[in-house]
């Protein structure tokens, strides 16, 4: 058994931030593995990243000092057997930090950004120094109450969908927390969580898809690959990375390979003549297709005034070619396991979304019912 000193950057508070890794041997998984199995104690106590005079650096050493008497207090208690320390120890460390650490974890940018708002509006409800032992069922329910009042970036309240991540968000840490030992129990446990509202996906029409086809758009690029989405249904970080290496034609016709920078997943997609049409001349194989193809202001502006050009009045933002591919083909009679795996969708109650959509299928269906009046 071994007590560690670890530390992290934190890079937007120009500190760093000092816990400890308790390494208390192996087990075995239910596949005959061998998982070593680490506990951590996060500390509160900070260095400087860059002390520019000697009171700070003092302070540094001084922190460090502090950090490593901790290690070796739990060491030595480790190596003792007297495990009663730990419960005691761990509620008083600090929540925030732990949150901002399991936010470190994930990959995607936007899960990333959606945690990191979890964490402002936690410290703009609590503060920074929060110890587990005080985050009770009263300060889990205070927090829901604090959303519900609070105000995003438009100055206006949080809609229910984003208050319903944010304290999911919230619970999962808790729940991670029960995981790795820190706390026995959930306090969030039995608080109902907030009924999650089933957002409008805007699409275009067919008719409208062929409008914006018509239509100048300032930005070329844009515009093919908008289209190319319309065509496809890939998101928009896929479309921008896609190069000419991931590009194929085989005797039944153009596909293309490619990793879902969302989910991971290794997707082949075919593509019809249309779709190749809208990517240009074949470049060199690590060149990007769709190059200068950026998600900002000025691009997201140009769209807006390319849908009003074409005489569309919605509101469509580039995922929204997204929704078009997937209504598009469930309108056209593709079925919904077909149209699931186009989509990279790993499951199906994920497109079913779009089927509610669908009306024409629905008269279809009560028309086939034949004439009773005789």
């Amino acid at each position: 058994m071994k007590v560690f000193l670890r530390q992290r950057k934190q890079s937007t508070k120009g500190r760093t931030s000092l816990y400890l890794e308790l390494y208390k041997g192996t087990t075995k998984t239910s596949d005959g593995k061998v998982k070593p199995v680490r506990e951590y104690e996060y500390l509160n106590i900070y260095l400087l990243d860059k002390p520019s005079n000697p009171i700070d650096k003092q302070q540094n050493r001084d922190n460090r000092a502090l950090a490593e008497n901790i290690r070796a207090k739990r060491e030595l208690e480790l190596k003792e057997g007297r495990y009663g320390f730990t419960a005691n120890f761990k509620s008083k460390a600090n929540f925030i930090d732990y949150f901002k650490y399991l936010t470190q974890k994930k990959t995607t940018r936007g899960n990333k950004i959606n945690w990191h708002s979890t964490i402002q509006y936690l410290v703009n409800y609590a503060g920074n120094d929060v110890q587990f032992k005080t985050v009770d069922k009263a300060f889990c329910e205070g927090f829901k109450t604090y959303l519900d009042t609070a105000k995003g970036k438009t100055n206006k309240l949080l809609g229910t969908n984003t208050k319903s991540n944010y304290f999911s968000k919230f619970k999962a840490v808790l729940n991670n927390a029960v995981k790795d030992g820190i706390i026995s129990i959930s306090p969030a446990n039995g608080i109902a969580n907030y009924n999650h509202i089933e957002a409008q996906r805007e699409y275009l029409s067919i008719d409208e898809v062929k409008a914006l086809a018509k239509t100048p758009c300032r930005y070329t690029v844009l515009k093919n690959a908008f289209l190319f989405s319309c065509l496809t249904g890939l998101r928009f970080s896929d479309v921008q990375k896609l190069q000419w290496q991931d590009v194929q034609n085989l005797n039944d016709g153009w596909h293309i390979t490619f990793r879902q920078k969302k989910t991971k997943g290794l997707e082949y997609l075919d593509i019809n003549q249309q779709a190749r049409q809208l990517m240009g001349t074949l470049g060199k194989p690590n060149e990007t297709i769709f190059t200068n193809l950026r998600y900002n202001v000025y691009f997201n502006k140009e769209l807006q005034k390319w849908v009003k050009d074409a005489g569309i009045s919605k509101q469509i933002t580039f995922h929204c070619a997204r929704h078009t591919f997937a209504v598009m083909q469930l309108t056209l009679g593709t079925e919904i396991f077909t149209v699931s795996k186009l989509l990279g969708h790993e499951n199906l109650k994920t497109t079913q979304v779009y089927a509610k959509i669908i009306d024409v299928k629905k008269r279809e269906a009560v028309n086939k019912i034949p004439e009773i009046f005789i």
